[in-house]
């Protein structure tokens, strides 16, 4: 009975992995169609396909898929989402903001209002909470792409304006409008980098302790569980203690 135990575990821990992974594809593949569709079905010629296609290969979504999902554009067979932004606040006063790809957006903005609502925070009007970040380009290396000292160099050469390394790797971040520039420069020294988008750089963050992380790491959870939504941004900071405790 024991074996068959720990079959029926293994199992179900390995359903729930291949269930997210199936989730994350389809958010992936939805946004290399959406960039296909909006710009050239070439990567080379349409910035925002090739960081898109850059962010699938790097959680190993399989070729024939990218394909498939560029070919969905191109053949017109597609349903029409639009970008939408949900911007509210979390437990303990944090910002929270939501990037999602719709086709329906009176859908998305209930559901996002009940998921901020279900789990102790407050969904708000648009640009109430975009003050406390930068809008910015992040490009993202591994730490086996160099050195602290060589990536650094790099980074200036390709007119990047910071750069954060750790043991997580090498975030390099540039003005938005830069992202391409600095990206093709970067490639020609490093290689092609794991992650290369806009993102929301917190300009301000906000302590949080363990009596609020659980309740805020749920919300963020949710969030991005949700079908629609492609990214979750937000201005906490844990300590070390505190995001071991809650695997951050």
């Amino acid at each position: 009975m024991a074996g068959h135990s720990q079959f029926k575990n293994i199992m179900h821990r390995k359903g729930a992995k291949d269930a997210k992974r199936a989730k994350i594809f389809t958010k992936l593949a939805r946004e290399i169609t959406v960039a296909a569709k909006l710009g050239m079905p070439d990567p080379a010629h349409n910035p925002r396909l090739r960081a898109a296609i850059i962010a699938a290969k790097s959680e190993s979504m399989p070729k024939d898929n990218i394909e498939r999902a560029i070919n969905k554009a191109v053949g017109g067979d597609t349903e029409n989402f639009e970008q939408t932004r949900y911007e509210g606040y979390g437990p303990g006063k944090v910002a929270v903001i939501v990037e999602a790809l719709t086709d329906n957006r009176h859908r998305t903005a209930a559901e996002m209002r009940a998921l901020f609502n279900k789990n102790g925070g407050n969904m708000g009007e648009a640009n109430s909470v975009a003050f406390n970040f930068q809008r910015i380009g992040l490009i993202h290396y591994p730490a086996s792409a160099g050195g602290e000292y060589e990536i650094m160099e790099a980074a200036i050469n390709a007119g990047a304006d910071d750069v954060s390394s750790g043991e997580k790797g090498n975030d390099i971040y540039c003005g938005p409008d830069e992202l391409h520039a600095v990206q093709k420069k970067l490639e020609e020294v490093l290689g092609e980098a794991e992650t290369v988008r806009l993102d929301w750089r917190p300009a301000v963050t906000v302590e949080i302790g363990e009596d609020q992380a659980k309740t805020l790491m749920n919300l963020l959870n949710a969030l991005d569980d949700n079908d629609d939504v492609q990214r979750v941004s937000a201005n906490y900071e844990m300590s070390d203690e505190v995001m071991a405790r809650f695997g951050c």
